[in-house]
């Protein structure tokens, strides 16, 4: 009986520090979040837009494989009219989608002749609008936007949306939509970008809407297409495959999608029909050529060849999308842990590591700095790599970021619950908890007593 009540008093007190740990890593992530300490830290600015497991597609897998069903295409700075020579001539071999990442509408808030001559000058866009209705199975972008009410109310700080930007409608008679917005922490953008991560589909105004990549690959097998939907995530973890020809050396696994540079599309000498016939074509912004080293629409992924400190971005993002519609057809997923399964891990984790050092405290006090640490040391970086190879072995993104909190802060939590905290519980708090729990009891015997009487 005295034994099981010294266990139930162990956990309780290993309860009761593990949750003071907590509290405390709490207050430095909060203390973090506001930013107060950024000038202090350039180390942990130039690594914020890093995660641990971008070593996985970066530096171990194994190289993977051209993707044959897809072929991308550079516009350039081509006009419309251009472009329109580039889908005839390309839709000639019969592609089974085309999907145009360019928008042909009006700056935002302009409808005038002066700053939007597009909207006026129907006529030099009618051979693309021709091009487009000819050629069948087109996908063109749209993009996901908030009204001022919406944006008001809410701050912009939400995923929520109720409306969509456009091209011209004389573009898009009998044409499929999509939206290109991609999830990144960029506030503007104009900002340099992180890309992991996307929404397959969103709802606007009651009205399901698919993503662009998406419904690019619906088209083309909408079987693989819908079993992807039915995981019913609304974010998806990329699973990269790789980029298109990289001469700067930004980005590992360059050359792992057919390209067509802007002036080999407007001559059919320049490919041959196998590259299309039946395949998907993405046509969007690559730069000027593909010697450009403009930044525009361009984001960092997990296949920078600097995964840390990234200083250039690697991917454009009609890349991103034909990475996103490679995993799709390919059936190669990734799974992400959810929240509470993170937050589980980490507060068994630091209960567990809690229990070893009151253990070592009592047994050998003399060793408890030095193993402490060590065990510390030990466990941050089996995590590290049990994230890095869970990831690469498994496909499953697990998010240890919360325990590699706690055992970054146990050890100090740990010496501060019981030199301070458990101190001053014994000499203070401990004394009202004993006063009221003797006050109860009087009473509760009174009670008893007067019950007897009665």
């Amino acid at each position: 009986m005295i034994e099981e009540k010294k266990v139930r008093n162990f956990w309780l007190e290993v309860l009761l520090c593990s949750t003071f740990v907590f509290s405390v890593l709490y207050g430095i992530s909060n203390i973090l979040q506001l930013g107060v300490l950024d000038m202090f830290d350039p180390i942990g600015q130039a690594l914020g837009d890093t995660e641990f497991t971008d070593i996985t597609f970066s530096k171990i897998r194994k190289d993977p494989e051209i993707d044959t069903n897809i072929l991308i295409i550079n516009t350039g700075l081509l006009s419309s009219e251009e472009v329109g020579e580039q889908i005839r001539n390309i839709s000639r071999f019969k592609p089974k989608v085309i999907a145009i990442d360019v928008f042909y509408n009006c700056p935002e808030g302009f409808t005038d002749s002066i700053n939007c001559p597009i909207a006026y000058d129907t006529l030099r866009e009618r051979p693309l609008g021709e091009a487009i209705a000819n050629a069948g199975n087109v996908v063109m972008v749209t993009k996901l936007l908030q009204s001022d009410s919406l944006y008001n109310k809410y701050g912009g700080d939400i995923d929520i949306y109720d409306s969509l930007e456009h091209t011209l409608e004389i573009l898009r008679p009998g044409a499929y939509e999509g939206y290109a917005n991609l999830e990144t922490d960029a506030e503007h953008q104009e900002d340099l970008k992180s890309c992991r991560r996307f929404n397959p589909r969103m709802m606007v105004n009651g009205k399901e809407e698919l993503a662009f990549s998406v419904r690019a690959a619906m088209i083309f097998d909408s079987v693989k297409t819908k079993r992807f939907l039915a995981r019913d995530n609304p974010v998806e973890v990329i699973n990269y495959r790789g980029n298109i020809i990289d001469i700067h050396g930004a980005s590992e696994y360059a050359g792992r999608y057919f390209t067509l540079d802007w002036y080999q599309a407007l001559d059919t000498n320049q490919f041959v029909a196998g590259l299309i016939k039946d395949k998907i074509v993405l046509m969007g912004f690559l730069g000027e050529n593909f010697d450009d080293t403009s930044w525009d629409d361009k984001f960092f992924t997990p296949l920078n060849k600097k995964f840390a400190g990234k200083s250039r971005p690697d991917m454009y993002g009609l890349v991103v999308h034909a990475n996103i519609i490679s995993m799709i057809l390919n059936e190669d997923y990734i799974t992400e842990t959810e929240d509470w399964i993170e937050y589980a891990i980490a507060f068994v984790v630091c209960m567990l590591n809690v229990a070893l050092f009151f253990y070592i405290m009592r047994k050998i006090p003399l060793w408890f700095d030095g193993l402490s640490i060590l065990i510390q040391f030990v466990q941050i970086i089996f995590l590290l790599l049990l994230m890095v190879y869970f990831f690469h072995w498994f496909h499953i993104k697990l998010n240890l970021t919360a325990t590699l909190g706690a055992l970054a802060v146990v050890g100090t939590g740990f010496e501060l619950y019981n030199s301070l905290v458990k101190q001053i519980w014994t000499l203070y708090l401990g004394k009202y908890l004993t006063r009221y729990l003797n006050i109860l009891g009087s009473l509760s015997r009174e009670i008893s007593i007067k019950r007897h009487k009665d």
